[in-house]
């Protein structure tokens, strides 16, 4: 297959692109390497997958593609597009950008695919969609009730996708991803903050009183879901939940840690923020039964592996900056 890869250069992306590749397919990503975490990380990721003979890498900003530029190239048998403005909080600071981003960046890649007559558009939405919802665990056509501007942002552009597949001969695979973690996590996020605060000594801040869950799912699971959905071909619209249906407090998560590093966090506890979800939890069954998407990694062998790679990192950095 030929396959346009949009924030192929993302943890998320990265992993989805080497997977693909190994198994010979010519994939072409597009990222605009934005700094909203350092860009050093996202070379190093491209720079490992230049090693296959079916990569190609262009620099772009989703919001500036046209249909009509001769260097992207149109000939893909399929878009996936994981491209996007990420974080709750930050949605709350840059709502604008937000919606320019995720909704009409999004709008680009539908609009480039119609012209291009690419039939299958794989989508990476999220469990915020879900919002506030208090009938847990949440399957696909639970209410959404989005409290951020990002979980707004990316049920808007599912439902672009969904007039799309209505209006084109284009099937629009809606994949909404469960807080997703494992080795090459972005450092801002979760799992990752807590390893390096337990393994430094420094605080870890923990926002309300630590009873809010979250279904923890490791990158290989949601990589393996979004391939599986890649080969879908029944119906034209499609939402699937990718989530491991194995929510854990924030409490418990950091006992987890404690144990796998053998030290004990310094909690330090702020006010909850308002855009913050109290849970999340999947339910996969659709997954499951249509898809076929098992999770395969428990949360325990997740962290265990993770920080291992946490560690290894931290050696090679230290290593780099001695030599």
């Amino acid at each position: 297959m030929r396959i346009l890869l949009t924030g192929g250069a993302g943890f998320i992306g990265s992993r989805v692109a080497e997977w693909l590749l190994e198994a010979g397919e010519i994939v072409t990503i597009i990222d605009s390497m934005d700094n909203f975490y350092d860009t050093t990380i996202k070379l190093d990721r491209l720079q490992k997958l230049s090693r296959f003979p079916g990569f190609r890498f262009l620099q772009y900003d989703i919001r500036d593609i046209r249909p009509e530029q001769p260097e992207l190239n149109g000939d893909y048998d399929a878009i996936i597009h994981l491209a996007g403005k990420a974080g709750v909080r930050q949605s709350i600071k840059e709502s604008l950008t937000y919606e320019e981003v995720n909704i009409g960046g999004t709008m680009r890649m539908l609009e480039y695919a119609v012209y291009h007559k690419i039939p299958q558009f794989v989508f990476a939405s999220s469990s915020s969609v879900y919002g506030i919802n208090p009938s847990i665990p949440w399957k696909e056509d639970s209410q959404p009730m989005p409290v951020s501007p990002y979980a707004s942002s990316k049920l808007a552009a599912e439902a672009m996708g969904y007039t799309y597949s209505h209006l084109y001969p284009l099937r629009f695979m809606s994949l909404r991803f469960f807080s997703v973690y494992g080795e090459g996590q972005r450092p801002d996020l979760a799992i990752h903050k807590f390893t390096e605060a337990i393994e430094k000594g420094d605080p870890v801040v923990l926002y309300g009183d630590g009873d809010t869950t979250r279904d923890y799912t490791h990158v290989d699971d949601i990589a393996s879901g979004i391939i599986r959905a890649l080969h879908y071909d029944k119906t034209s619209f499609e939402i699937f939940n990718l989530g491991n249906h194995q929510a854990i407090a924030l409490s418990e998560l950091v006992v987890k840690l404690e144990n796998i590093i053998g030290k004990k966090a310094i909690i330090q506890r702020q006010e909850r923020h308002p855009a913050d979800v109290p849970h999340t939890y999947a339910s996969i069954d659709k997954a499951v039964d249509v898809l076929g998407y098992v999770p395969s990694l428990s949360l325990e062998d997740g962290l265990t592996q993770f920080y291992h790679w946490y560690l290894q990192e931290h050696m090679h950095q230290s290593a780099v900056t001695m030599a």
